[in-house]
């Protein structure tokens, strides 16, 4: 028990990359089977975190862990949307997304090391929501556009309506902002730090 949190996160870092993998394969019974490979790995992100805190299991080690397992499933979501469509999910979109996320993460890991606190303002948490509705929604999109359904007409119209090119501006935008206003709000922080170094 004493590991477990670790444990999942560690395997959630794991099906990042086999959902990776499965969701580009261009075959409707790969990408249907990663999407449950997804959500496995969603779950354990919630289920960590609860047990590290009901059984007071948290640990320095699990506080690195945990953040970088999300961000590895995080990055696996947006890395499969340009195989989809590259011209509604452009390949510099999801880079700047990647760049942002992995500049913030790093800074939080630091200030951990350094036991620096480092100030969350609501556009941070509301950027992290509003990825995953859209990755959640988007490959989805992805999966029952391919399948042999009903729905499977809609998700084509949503796809071809140049909706989803625009929801891509909107969360890189988002992403990129939260990312500015982060650095930005926690500027003294690494000017006490340079002082005292």
């Amino acid at each position: 028990m004493k590991n477990l949190p670790n444990i999942l996160s560690g395997l959630r870092m794991i099906l990042a990359p086999i959902f990776l993998f499965m969701y580009i394969q261009d075959e409707l019974i790969w990408r249907s089977l990663s999407i449950a490979v997804f959500a496995t790995a969603a779950v354990t992100d919630y289920f960590d975190g609860k047990i590290a805190r009901y059984y007071k299991l948290e640990s320095d080690f699990g506080v690195f862990l945990d953040p970088l397992a999300d961000k590895f499933l995080t990055f696996a979501g947006f890395l499969c949307l340009p195989f989809l469509d590259a011209s509604q999910f452009p390949w510099w979109a999801v880079i700047a997304i990647l760049i942002r996320d992995i500049l913030v993460t790093s800074l939080r890991l630091y200030a951990g090391k350094k036991n620096l606190s480092m100030e969350t303002r609501f556009t941070a948490k509301a950027k992290t929501m509003v990825q995953m509705i859209f990755l959640y929604a988007v490959l989805l999109v992805g999966v029952f556009k391919q399948a042999d359904i009903d729905f499977s007409d809609v998700a084509m119209s949503i796809f071809n309506s140049g909706s989803l090119y625009y929801a891509m501006m909107f969360v890189t935008a988002l992403t990129v902002y939260s990312g500015i206003e982060y650095l930005w709000i926690n500027r003294d922080m690494f000017n006490a730090e340079n002082t005292s170094s």
